[in-house]
């Protein structure tokens, strides 16, 4: 199925640009002056000099006498046009049209949404919209307030809502958003943060491994990380090891990373998703979001931490209840576990914490105390939406969705 585009529309009504200049053309000749002053003019003389109905002598445009001889007789284009109008076309035909972009091909969904012009409707379909027809049909009126009948109005997906309203909070608290990143160097994911490459948790089963091109790390970067880790750790370094590509498995990597360029006081935030293989259950996926964070300041020390960690757990996720624990992490010491009690699952581990070691913050010649946290995200996002299965973030099931409203605190 062929229709006239609105070009062609406009050419059947008021005549082909090339035919309408040689009949201008039989009348008298034309400076290019007075040509130029004719709708369409360029279109017109391009096709009148590929007929060879025109010729140019001394400024002026001439009809020569093969145009003379096409003013007489009937011409192909214009014929097709008129019968593009009329009857369907031969596929030959509607090639030397299209060609000329006076005709589209339209698809059957397209010529049924063209036949409802003027009709009532009950659901705009992307037909209507793609065609502009949705301007040229009535919409059936809904009854908004039919007992029985409930109306659902379009909203963000709640976790989506929950995650914007995060990154809204803390940028409005000072703090500057890190980039987040995919796939990066084992380098950037463990070395820079003191965790040996001999550790178990560097196996291949607690970290993807992706097989793509490896850049060469920052010399002098590694080098100096080369010497925190065979001074501390008795071992000895290996660079290609660090090279390799790994799907980025903590959120403190982009801390890491952002070492390389702070600001002294600075305050830096991450909303990033992390991948690692794990058993997925009702507070655990392979992979999830978390809420990576550093600051910076000459006068900081861990009661400041603990208090951070409280406030995002009361303010974030609504949690009541509050926990810490000592804990272990390579790249912090003293490092903490934050904990919040679940209305059903009890205690659930939020996430870990701590002060960057000096053998992290070295390397990069950072001096102040530098306060890192990473929490899982997901679970904040538990607490705060009322559900019970981490897995229902990313549900499919309409009721769930429909049902679930997060009110953000705007």
């Amino acid at each position: 199925m062929y229709e006239l585009t609105e070009e062609g529309q406009n050419y059947l009504k008021k005549g082909l640009p090339e035919i309408n200049l040689i009949q201008k053309l039989q009348k008298k000749e034309l400076s290019f002056n007075e040509a130029k002053k004719l709708e369409n003019f360029n279109i017109a003389l391009q096709w009148a000099k590929k007929n060879n109905w025109v010729k140019i002598e001394e400024g002026k445009l001439k009809l020569n006498e093969k145009g003379k001889k096409a003013l007489k007789e009937k011409y192909d284009l214009e014929e097709l046009l008129k019968k593009a109008e009329k009857e369907k076309l031969k596929e030959e035909e509607s090639k030397i049209l299209i060609k000329r972009n006076l005709v589209r091909k339209i698809t059957e969904r397209e010529r049924k949404a063209k036949k409802l012009a003027g009709k009532q409707v009950l659901n705009l379909t992307p037909e209507l919209l793609k065609t502009g027809y949705w301007k040229k049909v009535k919409f059936k009126p809904y009854n908004v307030e039919a007992p029985g009948k409930k109306i659902y109005s379009g909203k963000k997906q709640p976790y989506k809502k929950f995650l914007d309203e995060v990154k809204e909070k803390l940028i409005r608290l000072g703090f500057k958003e890190m980039e987040p990143k995919v796939v990066v160097p084992e380098f950037w994911n463990c070395d820079a943060l003191f965790m040996p490459q001999t550790h178990s948790a560097r196996d291949i089963h607690d970290m993807f491994y992706v097989d793509m091109k490896e850049d060469e790390l920052e010399k002098n970067l590694a080098k100096d990380v080369k010497k925190e880790h065979e001074e501390s750790w008795k071992y000895s370094w290996d660079y290609n090891k660090a090279k390799r590509n790994v799907l980025i498995s903590q959120g403190t990597t982009l801390s890491a990373m952002q070492l390389k360029n702070l600001e002294i006081p600075g305050k830096y935030f991450s909303l990033v998703k992390v991948f690692r293989p794990d058993v997925v259950d009702a507070t655990h996926l392979l992979e999830f979001y978390q809420f990576e964070g550093i600051v910076v300041d000459p006068n900081l020390n861990f009661r400041h931490l603990l208090g951070l960690l409280k406030k995002f757990a009361e303010e974030v996720a609504d949690a009541k209840e509050v926990k810490f624990y000592p804990d272990y992490y390579p790249f912090t010491e003293p490092s903490v576990q934050i904990s919040a009690k679940h209305k059903k699952l009890g205690w659930v581990e939020l996430g870990g914490a701590g002060i960057f070691r000096k053998e992290v913050t070295r390397p990069f010649g950072v001096k102040e105390p530098v306060i890192a946290w990473g929490l899982g995200i997901d679970r904040l996002a538990m607490f705060k939406l009322g559900i019970n299965d981490i897995r229902e973030l990313y549900s499919y099931n309409i009721k769930w969705l429909r049902d679930t409203f997060y009110y953000a605190k705007d």
